[in-house]
């Protein structure tokens, strides 16, 4: 920081410029060093393309795109580049869900058998389905498994997720509850799953028409869409890339999540993802725009905390109707992460001082975990969780 200072300060006072007027242009001025740390650490950890935005108020307070959305034909990451946000879609599943009980379809402590009595399949050590709540799915605290496709997916040949729900409920029998409904926390995808066919059964429309006409439009999320990209934004869709510290190679381009739409078919440009984050810190001026989408008090609702996430020694981190909540640095942090198909993506909201920034990525270096490198020490989860601690103090105002 103290040579950074310094090397800003000498170039103003060339230019002549005082030193008191190059300290403090120096120091009021740290997207700069962000944009700086950001783009030295993707390198560092071989990311192929990026993009990242932060919002204050309401406003891009600072933007950076970096490297390529399509490596073989080198096109670079553009504004426009249209990345996959994986996980982050179980979020507005959650808003859907929220919207639904507001409207007086559901109750949040319904049992899910109530609206999929197939789950009375699963077999249950700790007492009957009726248990498990729409509450216990979204914040993971159900007790099913981390992965809705746990037999294979690997090969060519196999699909990316099930592409059907019956895929999934011809499942059910060979299923079994991991520990007692709302005891503790294991994130889970099928959970979420079966949220999605809730929502379709309690709408009769299909989850993506169905988010699409309730959430995305409303919030002026036009270019966003689930799964297989319309034809006249291909192009803007960026490619995706693992990196093993020896070799790189792509994933599947233009991809399907089938029957996990819900859990993480999402797709949008960065500006329209920036709307989702204003959304989320609110504006007073737009309260009632807002508030056609869900009301103030059920989204501050979905960010009470259920169940602890954080492991003996970490950050306190908890888990609230779908969102993370986080304390790091004196700031308490509404967040969530995306990880599929080479894609890595974060946001982290201050709602207090109305600051945000999401981040994407385009190649998994290492594995899914941040302990697991490649080869050559690089992990895409270690770098995103370098910039957090870098940018957090920086942009948040964090101790």
């Amino acid at each position: 920081m103290r040579h950074s200072l310094l090397t800003a300060a000498l170039v103003l006072l060339t230019a002549g410029t005082s030193w008191a007027q190059a300290r403090k242009a120096a120091v009021v001025d740290p997207w700069r060093e962000v944009e700086t740390f950001y783009r030295a650490a993707l390198e560092r950890h071989h990311i192929v393309g990026s993009s990242l935005l932060v919002l204050k108020d309401d406003r891009v307070a600072g933007r950076a795109v970096h490297g390529l959305r399509d490596r073989e034909a080198r096109l670079p990451v553009t504004e426009d580049t249209i990345f996959h946000w994986a996980s982050i879609t179980k979020t507005f599943t959650g808003i859907a869900i929220l919207q639904l009980r507001d409207r007086g379809l559901l109750s949040l402590d319904d049992p899910i058998v109530r609206y999929l009595p197939e789950l009375r399949e699963v077999r249950n050590p700790f007492g009957d389905m009726s248990q498990v709540t729409l509450r216990h799915l979204l914040s993971h605290s159900a007790g099913f498994r981390a992965g809705t496709w746990p037999w294979g997916g690997d090969k060519p040949w196999e699909p990316f997720e099930p592409p059907r729900y019956e895929q999934v409920k011809a499942m059910l029998p060979y299923t079994e509850l991991l520990f007692a409904p709302g005891s503790r926390f294991r994130y889970s995808n099928p959970g979420i799953v079966f949220l999605g066919r809730t929502i379709e059964l309690l709408t009769n429309e299909d989850y993506e028409v169905y988010v699409d006409k309730n959430i995305l439009r409303p919030l002026g999320m036009h270019r966003a869409f689930f799964d297989k990209a319309p034809p006249h934004l291909v192009a803007n869709r960026s490619h995706s890339y693992f990196w093993d510290g020896k070799d790189l190679r792509e994933g599947r381009f233009d991809f399907d999540s089938g029957a996990t739409v819900s859990n993480g078919g999402l797709n949008a440009p960065l500006p329209d993802m920036s709307r989702y984050l204003s959304f989320l810190l609110g504006d007073p001026a737009r309260r009632a725009e807002y508030d056609l989408v869900l009301k103030r008090a059920s989204l501050e609702e979905m960010w009470r905390p259920v169940v602890s996430a954080s492991e003996p020694g970490e950050a306190p981190v908890s888990v609230g109707l779908t969102y993370f909540l986080e304390q790091r640095f004196g700031l308490d942090l509404v967040a969530h992460s995306g990880n599929q198909n080479g894609f890595l993506s974060h946001f982290f909201a201050h709602v207090p001082s109305r600051t945000a920034y999401i981040v994407a990525y385009n190649t998994q270096a290492g594995g899914d975990e941040e302990k697991d490198l490649a080869s050559d020490g690089s992990s895409t989860r270690k770098l995103d969780a370098e910039l957090r601690d870098f940018f957090l103090p920086k942009l948040f105002g964090g101790r």
